[in-house]
């Protein structure tokens, strides 16, 4: 076995496979770039080297930056995690020729499932169904444009040379292809170094399995059952179970058996993932292809781990240095249910866009059945230079319905103070009808999303505690002069006026000390408030007699509430203040995120119509359109092609026309 390994990447995942390395006494040394100087896996390492700036090209993605700090430390093996470099067989050779072994499949097996097409034909030889589609060399756009005509809209566009999500479009007719065509490749080749992609028949309401597998160099292939990633957002997975519901033990066997034959086709050895789409077809039945291997760990890998019993990163390391398999197929167990979700910095309500900014408060969920892989901790800053994933919460039960209900409980006692997150949205998710009934596929976000972005109203509960904390907060010791809470000589408390606002409603609340309670007036309603401080920043906070304990973070003039299953965020609003400047420049158009400038539709002077593309940013990987709010005149361009911008910088401004 090893004594040191490297990993070449950072944030959760590293501090994942340090943990794993801990335990069977490896020595671990971290990578890190200038941006991640103070992050948690750089000191969760026994060793840690810089290897670059804060771009993912000059640091992450820099193979021989990495290979020096491999030989700079004496690790004898690299661990890639997932996304980086951990498919990329340069990276594989580059290993092998400095004599260190790479933590995964050969170079060989990374490029035969690494173009998407080439696998695609791969499996067809091997009798693997495929989804009907053109895989071909031929990627001028007529030709591109007559092959989804033959296939039949809708259609979709994906990168050849990578997953995620990343250049990937769903076309419904002709005339949009040209536009989706150009996105794609622009967007692969940014992502993947390769505009290459290739078209298949969309299909509707599909579910998206998966199946883990793991080679030994000795020709033992096993597979460790499948995960239902359905539900997604722009292909990206925010939910992961395992074992997929529904499947029946015919289908499941033939699903497995599937997968390990397309390993098998490339001899494949260490920890991969064959992804099928399964779908009804026209017939009435339901029938399942092929859509790519990922040749190195997935991030839903701990709901394989929970339901197997596993430890996927030991079983990687013992492959790598060689080891044996000690377990047949039939030796596998497959017990109880695993739901894995992923808490993102983003904004729901705004398109799902990356957030940045620091983690003034963070709280992450524990006990029976939950587990939770982080790579930072409160104070830790979200950049826009990486994947703005905070923390994946898993949940494990002996059926489906109990790890649910204990994911439930865990999303409903995590909070995240600083940046904009996703924690809602996931909440709403799993208590869905649809989804505590297994009825999953592709389009549950499609066809819920309005409901699960909904912004219900403010309980009683959750306004009166924020006004609480203030109000007790106010209260000092016993030299009078020195409170805040309203205290009069003689006479009884003055009421203490609060303004508390909560997205874009302003709540007037009025809190009077009586006794050992509170009147609050909110929004005009009397109640008899106690509360009493707890640990962990809680409050047991009692409501007309209705007891209920919740969770408060504070920060500046923001103050989190998380009560009802959900966070309340409030803005303390001084009265007193004088009222904000108005907005003298509604022609401008702002960036949505700190990003880069990846394309620039139009000039000073040009004309535009309302919804017009003008502006093409990517901000983590990911693209976003900048349109036309109006019909207008183009007045300035301030960023070109290439530029960096900050989150609500002036892109461009825009006039009436004349």
């Amino acid at each position: 076995m090893f004594s040191k390994i490297l990993i070449a990447n950072r944030g959760e995942i590293a501090c994942r496979v340090m943990r794993t390395a801990r335990r069977m006494g490896i020595a671990t040394v971290a990578v890190y770039s200038e941006a991640d100087a103070g992050a948690l896996h750089v000191a969760m390492a026994d060793e840690a080297r810089l290897i670059g700036p804060a771009a993912a090209r000059d640091s992450y993605l820099n193979i021989a930056a990495v290979i020096a700090a491999a030989r700079a430390t004496g690790a004898e093996a690299v661990h890639p995690g997932y996304g980086f470099l951990s498919e990329n067989a340069e990276f594989a050779e580059a290993c092998a020729a400095a004599r260190i072994v790479f933590i995964g499949p050969s170079p060989e097996a990374i490029r035969a499932m690494g173009s998407k097409s080439a696998a695609k034909a791969l499996m067809a030889a091997h009798g693997v169904p495929v989804v009907p589609g053109y895989h071909g060399d031929d990627q001028s756009p007529a030709t591109l444009l007559a092959e989804s005509e033959r296939v039949g809209f809708p259609v979709l566009i994906k990168a050849s040379a990578g997953g995620g999500g990343r250049g990937m479009r769903v076309v419904t007719a002709s005339d949009e292809f040209a536009r989706a065509l150009d996105g794609a490749k622009r967007e692969a080749k940014g992502a993947f170094g390769d505009d290459r992609v290739l078209i298949e028949r969309y299909l509707q309401a599909p579910r998206h399995v998966e199946v883990q597998v793991f080679g030994d160099m000795h020709g033992n292939l096993v597979h460790l059952y499948e995960r239902d990633c359905s539900i997604q957002r722009r292909h990206q997975k925010v939910v992961e179970e395992a074992p997929a519901p529904g499947l029946d033990a015919a289908t499941r066997r033939a699903v497995g058996e599937t997968a390990v034959q397309a390993a098998r086709a490339v001899n494949y050895v260490g920890a991969g993932t064959v992804e099928l789409i399964m779908a009804r077809e026209p017939d009435g039945q339901d029938r399942f292809y092929f859509m790519e291997m990922n040749t190195r760990l997935q991030v839903e890998h701990p709901v394989t781990e929970a339901v197997t019993g596993t430890d996927l990163v030991e079983w990687q390391l013992r492959v790598a240095a060689g080891e044996r398999f000690t377990r047949k197929q039939q030796q596998i167990p497959l017990h109880g249910h695993a739901i894995e979700v992923r808490l993102y910095a983003e904004n729901p309500a705004r398109g799902f866009l990356p957030a940045t900014g620091t983690l003034h408060g963070l709280h992450l969920p524990d006990g029976a059945g939950i587990r939770v892989e982080s790579g930072v901790r409160p104070g830790d800053a979200v950049t826009p230079f990486y994947d703005p994933m905070i923390a994946k919460i898993i949940a494990t039960g002996r059926d489906r319905e109990e790890a649910r209900a204990r994911l439930v409980r865990a999303l409903a006692d995590t909070a995240v103070l600083g940046v904009t997150t996703n924690l809602d949205f996931l909440g709403c998710i799993i208590e869905h009808p649809e989804f505590a009934a297994s009825a999953v596929d592709t389009g549950f976000l499609d066809r819920h999303g309005a409901a699960l972005l909904a912004d219900p109203p403010v309980p009683d509960t959750a306004l009166a505690a924020a006004a609480l904390f203030r109000a007790m907060a106010r209260t000092g010791g016993a030299d009078p002069w020195s409170r805040s809470d309203g205290w009069r000589l003689n006479l009884g408390p003055a009421p203490q006026s609060l303004c508390l606002q909560h997205g874009e409603t302003e709540h007037a609340v009025e809190a009077t000390r009586v006794g050992d309670a509170w009147e609050l007036a909110l929004d005009g309603r009397l109640v008899i408030a106690r509360a009493v401080a707890l640990d962990d920043n809680r409050i047991a906070i009692t409501l007309d007699g209705h007891r209920e304990t919740v969770r408060i973070m504070k920060h500046a003039a923001t103050i989190l509430v998380i009560a009802a299953g959900r966070g309340w965020m409030f803005e303390e609003i001084d009265v007193l203040a004088p009222p904000a400047a108005g907005d003298t420049a509604s022609g401008r158009l702002t960036s949505p995120m700190p990003g880069r400038v990846v394309q620039l539709l139009v000039a000073p002077g040009e004309r535009v119509r309302q919804g017009q593309a003008m502006m093409v940013v990517e901000a983590m990987k990911m693209e976003h359109t900048i349109a036309a709010p109006r019909d207008g005149v183009v007045a300035a361009v301030h960023f070109a092609a290439g530029d960096l911008v900050d989150d609500g910088a002036e892109l461009i401004a825009l006039e009436d026309a004349s």
